[in-house]
């Protein structure tokens, strides 16, 4: 048998990692400003991250949701706690995409209605629903288009008034700083304006932090620069540093029922053990506060390279979530970043390299980075 090949690959196989760099089979190091994608929020194979699921594999990987699992209540209580979400409730899953499939059918439960709204150049997964409020026709199935979603754009607030103002809509899903979109972000105004709106016409607002949220962005959930609180927050990714885990923040105007929601693997013994030793190293590391400083500091550093550099025409991002727009197609500056300079980065449309580094970054780190980007830059 052979692997399905939907993915195409750089011709190389990272077998180990430490911190915010890895190495290949043949022993080369990579600077790793990708983080698998903003999955690594700790670092690479950090040592209490080890221990804790190594000593919790050797008690129990895994139960059913059947019993009591003390490990998701202690989740709860510390990620309510970190996130100052106290008062909400969260139901565990296994990815980004099962945590905005659960957000839609909630807020479609609670309302009674089956139309959503999302915005242009989203990305929320490549589930039934969460593809269907993606915005890429090419990745959704004929089974998928099933007329339940208006996309519009970010930051245009009247066209999303507008959309609310026929009281058929059951949610308003947006991700605070798009990741496949750009790195573009939505604004404070916009924000505020569509939560009161949402709050006037009795519509679910759903915010996806599966790439933007657990501390990427400099503060916990990067809705929190906005001054806003979303009825459901999604998160994955970076809750469990590689270990695959997704949760849904749920507001105390939704009353659970038995049998509404279910998973088999969702918040199991392994993934609570990862996800909490997560959030240790987060606190006793103050890495939301090193996303802030080191991604301020990083920006700063690429917008000085842009006023030289001719091929850099914009830099944007909050935290280490950063996109820098280049003149020419992201493809061969990427590679020439992989294979000459050793370093991986992200990219979004077809001329943005996206930044999503550990957020353990250092400041020299950072400054590595800027000069192997001039360096490949320079061969273009």
């Amino acid at each position: 048998m052979k692997l399905f090949d939907v993915y195409p690959l750089f011709d190389i196989n990272i077998v180990r990692g430490k911190g915010c760099k890895v190495w290949d089979s043949h022993g080369q190091e990579y600077l790793d400003l990708y983080g698998g994608h903003a999955v690594i929020s700790i670092g690479h194979s950090h040592p209490h991250y080890v221990k804790a699921i190594t000593g919790q594999i050797g008690k129990l990987g895994f139960y059913s949701n059947s019993v009591v699992n003390t490990l998701q209540q202690q989740l709860a209580e510390r990620l309510g706690k970190i996130s100052s979400y106290d008062d909400y409730r969260l139901f565990l899953i296994n990815s980004g995409a099962e945590a905005n499939e659960n957000c839609l059918k909630l807020a479609s439960f609670k309302t009674g209605r089956r139309r959503i709204l999302a915005a242009e150049k989203s990305f929320h997964g490549r589930t039934s629903l969460a593809v269907e409020v993606t915005d890429n026709p090419k990745i959704a199935a004929p089974v998928n288009n099933n007329d339940h979603v208006t996309f519009l754009p970010l930051n245009n607030l009247d066209v999303w008034e507008q959309e609310l103002a026929k009281s058929n809509v059951a949610a308003c899903i947006i991700e605070c700083i798009q990741g496949v979109g750009g790195i573009r972000s939505a604004t404070p105004e916009f924000a505020k304006g569509l939560t009161q709106a949402c709050k006037k016409y009795g519509t679910v607002l759903i915010c996806d932090e599966i790439q933007c949220g657990y501390g990427r962005s400099g503060k916990f959930f990067a809705h929190q620069w906005l001054g806003i609180k979303p009825d459901l927050i999604s998160v994955a990714k970076g809750i469990g540093n590689g270990f695959p885990m997704g949760g849904v923040l749920i507001s105390p105007a939704f009353e659970p029922v038995y049998g509404q929601l279910g998973t088999t693997f969702g918040g199991n013994h392994l993934a609570c053990t990862a996800a909490l030793s997560v959030l240790d190293v987060m606190e006793s590391e103050h890495l939301v506060q090193n996303a802030h400083n080191i991604g301020e500091y990083l920006i700063d550093q690429l917008k000085a390279l842009q006023k030289t550099e001719r091929h850099i025409t914009d830099v944007r991002g909050r935290g280490l979530m950063i996109g820098i727009d280049l003149d020419v197609p992201y493809k061969e500056v990427r590679s020439r970043l992989v294979y000459k300079e050793h370093c991986f980065t992200g990219c979004a449309s077809t001329n943005i390299l996206r930044l999503l580094p550990p957020l353990c970054l250092s400041k020299g780190e950072a400054e590595d980075f800027v000069w192997r980007l001039k360096k490949a830059l320079a061969t273009i």
